[in-house]
C-alpha cells in the first residue's frame, strides 16, 4: 500500500503532466466519453467497438483495434470502423506490428502499441510478449501533428489499462467459477462417497459384538466344564465365519480408501486453486487395472441392485495392459462419473431376438490418425441399455448445468459430463455421445502415448 506523501506527489505531477500535455476541447471531451462509456459498457465486444467508436466519432478517422486472443496467444483484429476491408478475427498485415514508439506504415496508418500495467502483468490468464496487449491503427492519415499523436498514444495507453483490468476480472470471475464446479466435484466424489464408510463401521461394529459375545459365553461354559469337544468345533466355526466376515470389511474400507485418498490427492491438488484450472499429472498407466477396474468395483453392488448386468465380455479391453500416460486421478473420475450416471438411467429394452435386456458395457478401440497424420487416438467408451437421448439434448449434453429433457424424474445437477469433458480435453482428448442399437454410448478419445 502507497502512502499518503506518495499519492499527494502524483498527483501534483499529474496536474503539471496535464498542463503540459495541453490538450484541447475536443481531445479532453474524448477522453471523458471514453471513461464514462467504458464504465457503462459490461460486453468486451461492446468495449471493443467504443475504442474505435471515439476516434471516428470525435476526429473523422478510421480505427482498427487488434487485441491478444488469450486461446491463441496473438493478435486479431475485434473491431472496427469501417463496414469492409480485414475481416474480424484475422491477425493484422504483415506491416502492423508492435513498436516502442508511435509509427506510420506505408498504407498511411499510424500504429498504436497498446500495453498492459507492468506490475501486473504476471496475473494475466495468458502469456504476453513486451507487455504487449494490443495494437491501434488509425488511418488513413497522411500526417498527424505530434500533439495529436501524443494524444493517440495517451488515448491507447488508458485503452490499455482498462483492457488489463477486464482480463482481471475475468480472470478472477472464471478462477471462482471454476472453484464452485471444484466444489461440485468433491461433494460428488468424495463428500458423498465418504458416507459409505458409515456402512462399513456398522459392519465392523457388529462383526467386533459378535466377537464380545462369544468370548464371554465361551468363557462362562469354560470356567464351568460345559465345553466339550462339539462345543469347541461350533465355537471354532461361529469365530471363524465372523472373521471371514471382518475381513471382508477390511477389504472393502481398503479399497474404498485407496480410490478416496487417489480422489482426495486430486481433487484438493494445490494448483488446481492457484491457477484456477485442472492441472493434471500425468503418467503412465494400465488403463484396465488403474483406473476402469478400481472404478467399477465401487459401483458393481449399486448396479446389482438395479438389475443392470455389466456384460464386461463386449468390452473390447483385453487382458493385456493398454498403457496410457495420463492423471490417473482425474480420469478415473471420468469413469465414476460414467458409471454414476448409468446407475441412474440405464434402462431396459427389447432385443430383436425378442429377449429383455438391462446391461451396461466399456471397451477401447484404436482410431488411426484421429488427431492427425501419425497421431492415432483411443476411444474409450460406456455403454448402457435405453432409450436414446433425444437430438436436441445431445449437443448440449456437456455443458455446465444441462440436463436432458428425458431425466427431470432423476436426481442430478448437470455437473458430471462437463467435468468429464474439462478433465478429457485438458488431456489433449475429446468428448462424444453416440446413439447405438439398444442404447447409448458415451465415449472420450485420448491421443495415444
Amino acid at each position: 500500500m502507497k502512502s499518503m506523501e506518495y499519492i499527494y506527489n502524483r498527483v501534483e505531477g499529474k496536474k503539471t503532466d496535464y498542463l503540459d500535455y495541453n490538450f484541447t476541447q475536443t481531445e479532453n471531451s474524448a477522453f471523458k466519453s471514453f471513461f464514462d462509456l467504458a464504465q457503462e459498457l459490461d460486453n468486451i465486444e461492446d468495449f471493443y467497438n467504443l475504442c474505435v467508436a471515439i476516434p471516428k466519432s470525435f476526429f473523422d478517422v478510421e480505427a482498427r483495434l487488434y487485441i491478444v486472443e488469450p486461446k491463441l496467444n496473438a493478435l486479431m483484429l475485434v473491431a472496427k470502423t469501417e463496414n469492409g476491408g480485414l475481416a474480424l478475427h484475422t491477425p493484422p498485415p504483415e506491416d502492423v506490428r508492435p513498436g516502442d514508439q508511435p509509427y506510420y506504415t506505408s498504407r498511411n496508418s499510424l500504429i498504436l502499441t497498446i500495453r498492459g500495467k507492468e506490475p501486473l502483468i504476471d496475473q494475466l490468464p495468458f502469456e504476453i510478449q513486451d507487455d504487449v496487449l494490443g495494437l491501434l491503427e488509425i488511418y488513413s492519415v497522411m500526417t498527424i501533428d505530434k500533439h495529436r499523436e501524443m494524444f493517440f498514444q495517451k488515448y491507447a495507453n488508458r485503452i490499455g489499462f482498462n483492457i488489463h483490468n477486464r482480463f482481471l476480472v475475468e480472470k478472477n470471475i472464471e478462477h471462482l467459477r471454476f472453484i464452485r464446479s471444484l466444489v461440485a466435484d468433491i461433494e460428488h466424489n468424495i463428500i458423498v462417497p465418504n458416507m459409505v464408510y458409515k456402512l462399513f463401521l456398522r459392519g465392523l461394529k457388529r462383526k467386533i459384538i459378535k466377537n464380545i459375545e462369544m468370548e464371554k459365553v465361551f468363557a462362562e461354559k469354560s470356567s464351568a466344564g460345559q465345553c466339550d469337544e462339539d462345543c469347541m468345533k461350533n465355537f471354532l466355526k461361529e469365530i471363524s465365519d465372523v472373521n471371514q466376515g471382518l475381513t471382508s470389511e477390511l477389504e472393502n474400507i481398503e479399497k474404498h480408501y485407496r480410490n478416496m485418498s487417489l480422489f482426495i490427492e486430486t481433487l484438493f491438488r494445490k494448483s488446481h486453486f492457484d491457477q484456477g484450472r485442472l492441472t493434471p499429472r500425468t503418467k503412465p498407466c494400465d488403463m484396465l487395472k488403474d483406473v476402469v477396474q478400481p472404478q467399477l468395483e465401487r459401483y458393481v453392488e449399486q448396479f446389482r441392485k438395479m438389475g443392470i448386468t455389466v456384460n464386461d465380455r463386449l468390452s473390447g479391453i483385453p487382458e493385456a495392459e493398454i498403457i496410457t500416460v495420463v492423471d490417473v486421478g482425474l480420469i478415473a473420475q471420468v469413469y465414476a462419473n460414467l458409471f454414476s450416471n448409468a446407475v441412474k438411467y440405464t434402462q431396459a429394452v427389447t432385443t430383436d431376438s425378442g429377449e429383455t435386456v438391462k446391461y451396461i458395457t466399456y471397451g477401447h478401440q484404436v482410431i488411426r490418425d484421429y488427431f492427425g497424420a501419425g497421431k492415432d487416438g483411443i476411444k474409450y467408451n460406456v455403454f448402457s441399455t435405453g432409450p436414446h437421448i433425444p437430438p436436441e439434448d445431445r449437443e448440449k449434453l456437456f455443458d455446465e448445468g444441462y440436463r436432458g429433457s428425458n431425466i427431470s424424474s432423476q436426481p442430478g445437477t448437470g455437473h458430471g459430463l462437463s467435468f468429464i469433458k474439462n478433465a478429457v480435453e485438458i488431456h489433449g482428448g475429446v468428448v462424444g455421445y453416440e446413439s447405438t442399437q439398444y442404447g447409448n454410448n458415451f465415449y472420450f478419445i485420448l491421443p495415444m502415448s
